[in-house]
């Protein structure tokens, strides 16, 4: 065992080797879990595993519904749910009502989060259960003051306890027959909105609008940054080329999601980009 140093200083235990029997004890030691499912690698992952572990009535995977979640998303989390036959429940949260969100500053994900708590805390309560969320130990590393809401609202990180980067969880995935193994790495579309830039139901629109087209021409990993009337596109290096050679089509379909211009980002993909600016 060795301690990581979350950003805000709070200290996690973390396992030296990704171990998935530690993993299924940590979950025993639960008793019983509530996972916030958003069909991602990791929170799939800790989902299926949750259930196969403590099974449908001590394990319930919960996706928080909100304008900044993709559709696309929450009907993939849907189709999971239904094919490993998940206890799985949709709550809604209420993030956009709060100013210190919507304002978009550096500790957006802090209220996310809190608000995330808020609506799955009482789910918890009355299974007695505990909130478990599928944060592995590469995100201690980055500007995610969302674990700190989490930790604060009495949530917990098994993927860390039990040692898992994102790699570890990827090829325990797919040792385990899991699709998601491979699934590439999302975030909510709030993410898109440089910080200060406020979050509005309309900005948030037009970036999934923007994505689905582009997802829609075979981009399956991708950013559309938003930059008031600009949308910066964000794409692996390897796929710089295809974006070009799709070059009518990309304009056609970002514009149509009420973009003016239309950039191509040649630094290529990179994974909250805008917390660069915070550090």
């Amino acid at each position: 065992m060795f301690l990581c140093c979350e950003p805000q200083g709070r200290l996690f235990p973390v396992s030296a080797v990704a171990d998935l029997d530690v993993l299924r004890r940590r979950l025993v030691d639960l008793g019983s879990v509530v996972v916030a499912f958003s069909g991602g690698a990791d929170s799939a992952f800790l989902a299926w595993v949750a259930h196969d572990t403590l099974g449908g009535d001590r394990a319930l995977a919960v996706t928080a519904v909100s304008p900044s979640l993709p559709e696309a998303e929450r009907a993939g989390c849907a189709a999971l749910a239904a094919a490993w036959g998940l206890s799985w429940r949709e709550v809604v949260t209420d993030e956009l009502d709060s100013p210190d969100y919507a304002r978009n500053d550096g500790d957006r994900c802090y209220w996310c989060k809190d608000a995330l708590l808020t609506a799955v805390t009482p789910v918890a309560a009355a299974r007695g259960a505990t909130v478990c969320l599928g944060v592995n130990v590469d995100d201690l590393s980055d500007h995610r003051p969302g674990q700190r809401a989490a930790a604060e609202r009495g949530a917990v990180f098994p993927l860390v306890d039990a040692g898992f980067a994102k790699s570890d969880v990827r090829e325990a995935s797919k040792a385990l027959g899991l699709v998601t193994w491979n699934k590439p790495a999302a975030a909510c579309l709030a993410s898109r909105l440089p910080y200060g830039t406020a979050v509005t139901l309309g900005r948030l629109a037009s970036v999934e609008r923007a994505e689905a087209a582009l997802r829609g021409l075979g981009f399956t990993e991708l950013r559309v940054r938003h930059h008031g009337e600009v949308a910066r596109i964000e794409v692996p290096e390897l796929d710089l080329d295809t974006v070009l050679a799709k070059r009518e089509a990309v304009l056609a379909g970002v514009r149509e999601a009420g973009y003016r211009w239309v950039a191509l980002d040649l630094a290529g993909l990179r994974s909250g980009g805008f917390n660069q600016l915070l550090t």
